[in-house]
């Protein structure tokens, strides 16, 4: 639970300590830049397991991501299920818009580069906004200078007060352009899933 009384500073590292404490989370994840959006619904267990069921665009289409295999199986057109092609998680054809692999597309691997720019930058507490039917606060996390962390200078972050886990997160560059927006919606933490919910 949030305490009300940490400093702004304090909240990316209580996010980053609640993180340690959830063990699986699902959640729909639409992600958009300047020239498309994705909607997604994601799965994640820890250590690292991955699974992400397209719904736009390649509806239908499946992805899984192996920790200890180190090897993301991917099913491209859901009614050729015979159809599985076994990747390396840095293949270009599976990265994001933003050049990040399935093995770190998780919200543990986000609080991580938000904690690097936070590192040699200011951090500010915007409002309380509500994103969805959640109430959030909006903090922004600013590289100083020219500091960015993958390109990214800027960073406006809409965290669940009741978690601190984010729910909506905008990234910039240093030019103040929008690089990526993430819309984290029905995110629910700590989901028994099914055996061999992770495999194709």
């Amino acid at each position: 639970m949030l305490a009300l009384t940490s400093t702004t500073h304090d909240l990316i590292d209580t996010a980053i300590k609640n993180y340690k404490s959830i063990e699986s989370y699902q959640v729909t994840l639409r992600a958009s830049n300047n020239t498309a959006t994705d909607e997604i619904k994601y799965y994640f267990k820890k250590p690292g397991f991955v699974k992400m069921e397209f719904l736009n665009p390649h509806k239908g289409a499946v992805l899984i991501y192996n920790p200890f295999k180190t090897e993301v199986k991917l099913m491209p057109f859901g009614f050729l299920r015979f159809f599985v092609l076994t990747l390396s998680p840095e293949n270009r054809l599976i990265k994001s818009s933003t050049g990040h692999g399935v093995d770190e597309s998780d919200i543990g691997a986000l609080l991580k580069m938000v904690k690097r720019l936070q590192s040699h930058g200011n951090t500010m507490k915007l409002k309380d906004e509500t994103v969805g039917k959640r109430q959030t606060v909006l903090i922004r996390v600013e590289g100083k200078g020219d500091f960015n962390v993958d390109d990214i200078h800027m960073y406006l972050l809409w965290l669940d007060k009741k978690t601190l886990m984010p729910l909506k997160v905008s990234a910039y560059n240093t030019q103040g352009k929008l690089i990526e927006e993430l819309l984290m919606d029905d995110l629910q933490i700590n989901i028994e899933f099914p055996e061999n919910f992770f495999n194709l």
